[in-house]
């Protein structure tokens, strides 16, 4: 099994079109990390000023002077004067400003701040106490969340790229050696499983060698571009990653040389292999719209094909308790089982017969 495996590795590097795609793969990777890391730099050296409405009272301060317009405006915000509270109030809830100043409140500068969802920390640090803070809504939450954007995609394209590349050199590989008959000789010195076996070792290391190198350069390049806290946020989810994914494509590489071995050319893969495509596909698409939903990424995170992608975003969104993964895994393992006894069996019956395509239901009661 190791010899069969070694020749799949040695096959797989030496080829340009593996070369190519992981280099492809690794350099888009690469860019998003570098380019967040500028655009998260650009943002922040152009903070927006912060609007505010207020009720003039010379009774109160800003840094011991009267709070007045001149005073506000001298600190970098835009200022809108109102008769009252209420007006004050008003113009919050429209957008038209960011807060709001009144007189009044239990501190000890004698103002109140009025926000709609956050306090405006900006306003609350320039005064010379603090403030009371008063919030006219709840958090928003619908807001676009680019970083989770970023980071579902990541893991996405990461298991679709890696599943789809090495799955389709999985099948070809069986087409390959069925079709030039060449298994018939490596038949008469080992048998189907040992051989199918083999191949799933070689092509599962160098799927995991792939993410492995990935994400180190990944890290690398986020230590660089001074993203070093995120990807400490980032660190359980990409374990967890990596244990999902190895047992994932497991589980994707045995379907997809059952598959392949029901037929003998090369034009026939994709005919049977599109059900395991579709596989690979959907977590895809679905971890990208929709990210920020937690119920259908629990839902993802305990199906065995779209755990990989589901059940890491939920632990970087916070959203998945410390025993989910766990149970996600434990999923994910049993159906291994039960997956690779069917496609065993389906490689067993069909890798001698050649010429016209096998029927999935014969190759499965054959023998």
């Amino acid at each position: 099994m190791w010899l069969i495996g070694q020749r799949e590795i040695t096959t797989r590097l030496r080829s340009k079109a593996f070369v190519i795609s992981m280099s492809i793969l690794i350099f888009v990777i690469l860019a998003g990390v570098v380019g967040g890391g500028i655009a998260s730099q650009i943002i922040g050296d152009e903070p927006d000023s912060t609007s505010i409405a207020i009720v003039p009272d010379e009774s109160a301060t800003l840094d011991s002077a009267p709070l007045d317009a001149a005073a506000l405006e001298t600190s970098g915000f835009a200022v809108t004067e109102v008769a009252d509270r209420s007006a004050a109030e008003q113009l919050v809830q429209d957008g038209d400003v960011d807060a709001a100043v009144v007189p009044g409140g239990g501190s000890s500068v004698g103002l109140t701040v009025i926000a709609l969802t956050d306090p405006p920390a900006d306003l609350v640090q320039a005064l010379s106490a603090a403030p009371t803070v008063e919030l006219l809504g709840t958090p928003d939450d619908d807001g676009f969340n680019i970083l989770g954007y970023l980071v579902a995609m990541g893991f996405g394209m990461v298991f679709y790229v890696s599943a789809l590349t090495f799955g389709t050199t999985i099948a070809q590989s069986v087409v390959e050696e069925k079709q030039t008959r060449i298994v018939e000789i490596l038949l008469a010195t080992v048998p189907a499983r040992i051989l199918l076996a083999g191949k799933l070792l070689g092509n599962i290391i160098l799927a995991i060698g792939t993410v492995v190198l990935t994400f180190a350069l990944a890290a690398i390049a986020m230590f660089a571009t001074g993203q070093d806290i995120l990807l400490g946020d980032l660190g359980s989810s990409i374990i967890w990653f990596a244990v999902l994914f190895a047992c994932g494509f497991a589980l994707l590489a045995t379907m997809y040389a059952g598959a392949a071995s029901l037929v003998s050319r090369q034009e026939d893969i994709g005919s049977v292999t599109s059900p395991v495509m579709m596989l690979v596909m959907i977590p895809f698409f679905m971890v990208i719209f929709f990210f920020d939903n937690e119920r259908v990424l629990a839902i993802m995170s305990y199906i065995p094909f779209s755990a990989p992608v589901g059940m890491p975003v939920r632990l970087f969104m916070g959203g998945a308790e410390w025993w989910e993964p766990f149970v996600s895994l434990g999923i994910v393992l049993a159906t291994i089982l039960l997956l690779v006894r069917v496609s065993a069996r389906i490689y067993s019956n069909s890798i001698l017969r050649t010429g016209a395509r096998v029927s999935l239901k014969d190759a499965v009661k054959r023998g």
